[in-house]
C-alpha cells in the first residue's frame, strides 16, 4: 500500500480544535485526521453491508 500526498486548508479554529483532539489521544493532527477519516469510510462501508443483507433477507 502506497501514499499520496493530500493537502487541505482549513482555518484556524478548526485546526486548532483538530490539535486538542489529537492532543488528548496523544496523536499528531495528520494522524488524528486520517484515522477519523477511515472510521467514517469504514462505517459508511459497514451500514451498506447492513442495509444490502437485510435486502437479501428481506427485512426491509
Amino acid at each position: 500500500m502506497g501514499t499520496d500526498v493530500f493537502s487541505l486548508r482549513i482555518d484556524h479554529d478548526l485546526l486548532e480544535r483538530l490539535r486538542g483532539h489529537a492532543a488528548k489521544r496523544g496523536m499528531s493532527v495528520q494522524d488524528y485526521v486520517v484515522r477519523t477519516l477511515m472510521r467514517d469510510d469504514f462505517d459508511q462501508r459497514f451500514q451498506a453491508a447492513v442495509e444490502e443483507t437485510e435486502k437479501f433477507y428481506g427485512v426491509t
